[in-house]
C-alpha cells in the first residue's frame, strides 16, 4: 500500500496562481477557519493586497450543530469590509463533503449579499454530499472515507499536509469540508 504524500508548499504556489486568475482588482479574500484562514492571510500578503483577509467560521450554521455545539469552533468570523456587493474568493484547505462550504455561505449571507462568491481550495478530495464545486483546486486526490487530510502550519508559516485515520486528527479538530 503506497502512502499519499502531498507537497503543501507546491500546492500553495499553484493556489496562488489560481487565485490570481479568479480575482478582480476589488476582490476580497475570505478564509475558512483554520486552514483556509491561514491560506487567505498568506495570499493577502503574497498578492500585496491592502488590508487584511477576512476569516469566516462555519460553527453557527453547521448541520451537526446540535451534536457538536461550539466545540472546535476556533476563530470566529471577522470580516473587515462590507459584504454587500463584494466579490469574494472563499478559501479552504480541503473540500470534501461540501457541508462546511454550505454553512460558511449561510454565515457570509448573515453579513450581507455579495455580488459573487468563488471557491478556491488546496485539495479537492471528492466525496461530495452536497452540490458544491470549487472554482479552483490546486490538486484533486482520492482518499478512502477512513482517512482524513489535515493542513498544518509551522512557526515560519510553511504548510504541510498529514494523512491520518478519520477521527484521529488532533489540534484543530476535523478539517475536511
Amino acid at each position: 500500500m503506497s502512502e499519499l504524500v502531498l507537497d503543501a508548499e507546491a500546492l500553495y504556489r499553484e493556489l496562488l496562481r489560481g487565485v490570481q486568475q479568479l480575482r478582480t482588482p476589488d476582490t476580497r479574500l475570505v478564509g475558512i477557519t483554520s486552514g483556509g484562514a491561514w491560506l487567505a492571510e498568506r495570499l493577502q500578503r503574497d498578492l500585496a493586497l491592502a488590508g487584511e483577509a477576512g476569516v469566516i467560521s462555519s460553527a453557527m450554521h453547521r448541520d451537526d450543530f446540535a451534536k457538536r455545539g461550539l466545540s472546535g469552533a476556533g476563530q470566529q468570523t471577522q470580516l473587515g469590509f462590507d459584504v454587500d456587493d463584494a466579490h469574494i474568493v472563499l478559501l479552504d484547505d480541503v473540500l470534501y463533503t461540501g457541508r462546511t462550504i454550505r454553512a460558511v455561505i449561510n454565515e457570509l449571507f448573515d453579513y450581507g449579499r455579495p455580488a459573487s462568491v468563488k471557491l478556491a481550495v488546496l485539495v479537492d478530495r471528492g466525496g461530495r454530499e452536497l452540490p458544491v464545486q470549487a472554482d479552483y483546486a490546486a490538486a484533486r486526490v482520492t482518499l478512502p472515507p477512513a482517512q482524513s487530510l489535515a493542513l498544518a502550519r509551522d512557526e515560519a508559516g510553511r504548510f504541510s499536509f498529514k494523512v491520518e485515520a478519520a477521527g484521529s486528527m488532533t489540534g484543530t479538530g476535523p478539517k475536511e469540508h
